[in-house]
């Protein structure tokens, strides 16, 4: 986006750069118009695509995964959630440590949450003492092995965590890490993540749905990005397949409303640990399971492809990138070919939902017509 530098992202460019690095076979996006957008290797621009493409910018002040996630139904936030690029102050530890009465905290530094566990976690084990850190996310993570901290006491010190960080330290989510092992060797995270999201304005896509009586379902982390207002079912799935799976299930279930998915191993897995390959290598098992989606879809379902941030895998370090989200959206009844053009937020995503069952959001612009 034209604002990268003042983010320190001049340069970023996920896609682009994770196409330069090998042949990336992804035909069923280029067949939606994926090379369309932009000029992409290894993926031209298709003649008679059969979706339409087009890209968003991130309004809001933020690229972290609440940020985007919210403007996507209308939230522009002017003022982005704190970060603490150096940990949390003393006087937030302090209060932490003093309130939920551990012995003291480990780690208090952006970390990746493995490298973190296999870091302290023998020390964590050892001395009772849970891992806090952050990320480039504006999140206070903590990380405790479970036969050391039951579940029960870890989500109880989050929810403490939760009522300090307020007002000024107002963090967009506090998140419980888990883990298992013997040793930093064999050390693993388990499923029972769980996160404390700051609640969204009420004015907001998902309650504007269920609020008119639409189905609101939602599959992976969404319903904890959204602190679950306005969701009226949430299916598990904790990585990209079984995201894949759950909406493949949605969408033939009987229901009407908004099925919102989120892909976590783009993010998780490869974009802040930098595996470039990793990503290409799931690119290509999502174009490979694309297929299915368009199967289970009815003739009046719509498909909108979209990310919350960049997370270049390439680029130094290992926060997001400040970029514009690729946009494609396919339907069997809908248009094809459609140039959308660049977007001006991710909100009108949210507009073009919300027009489609006669509402309407107060942020973004719907392009429900150019596609109809």
């Amino acid at each position: 986006m034209p604002d990268a530098a003042a983010w320190g992202d001049a340069g970023a460019d996920t896609l682009g750069n994770i196409l330069k690095s090998r042949e990336v076979r992804l035909p069923n996006l280029q067949k939606l118009g994926l090379g369309n957008i932009r000029p992409l290797n290894g993926v031209p621009a298709d003649p008679s695509p059969t979706g339409s493409y087009g890209k968003c910018t991130l309004k809001s002040n933020g690229k972290d995964t609440t940020t985007g996630h919210w403007e996507m139904a209308g939230i522009i936030l002017e003022k982005a959630f704190p970060t603490f690029p150096n940990g949390f102050p003393n006087r937030i530890i302090d209060e932490f440590v003093a309130k939920s009465n551990v012995p003291g905290v480990l780690g208090n530094v952006p970390a990746s949450g493995t490298e973190i566990i296999k870091e302290l976690g023998e020390e964590h084990v050892r001395t009772g003492k849970p891992i806090v850190y952050t990320s480039a996310d504006s999140v206070f993570q903590i990380a405790a092995h479970e036969e050391v901290v039951p579940i029960d006491r870890l989500y109880e010190m989050c929810e403490i965590a939760r009522r300090i960080l307020d007002g000024e330290d107002r963090v967009g989510r506090v998140i419980a890490r888990p883990f298992l092992g013997s040793n930093a060797a064999d050390f693993k995270r388990t499923e029972n993540r769980h996160d404390y999201a700051v609640p969204p304005p009420n004015a907001n896509l998902l309650p504007l749905l269920k609020d008119n009586g639409l189905d609101v379902v939602c599959i992976g982390k969404i319903a904890s990005i959204y602190d679950s207002v306005g969701v009226t079912e949430d299916l598990t799935a904790k990585n990209n397949d079984q995201t894949i799976d759950q909406t493949i299930t949605a969408l033939k279930a009987e229901s009407r409303g908004l099925i919102f998915s989120n892909l976590v191993d783009f993010d998780m897995l490869f974009g802040h640990r930098r595996d470039t390959e990793g990503y290409a290598k799931a690119l290509e098992h999502f174009d490979d399971r694309l297929p299915e989606i368009f199967d289970a879809m009815n003739d009046d379902d719509l498909l909108i492809l979209t990310a919350d941030h960049g997370n270049d895998p390439t680029f130094p370090g290992s926060d997001h990138t400040r970029e514009y989200a690729p946009l494609l959206v396919y339907g069997k009844s809908a248009k094809t070919g459609v140039d959308l053009g660049t977007r001006g937020s991710l909100a009108d995503i949210g507009a073009t939902v919300a027009e489609n069952f006669g509402l309407r959001l107060s942020d973004g612009d719907s392009f429900r017509r150019e596609i109809s």
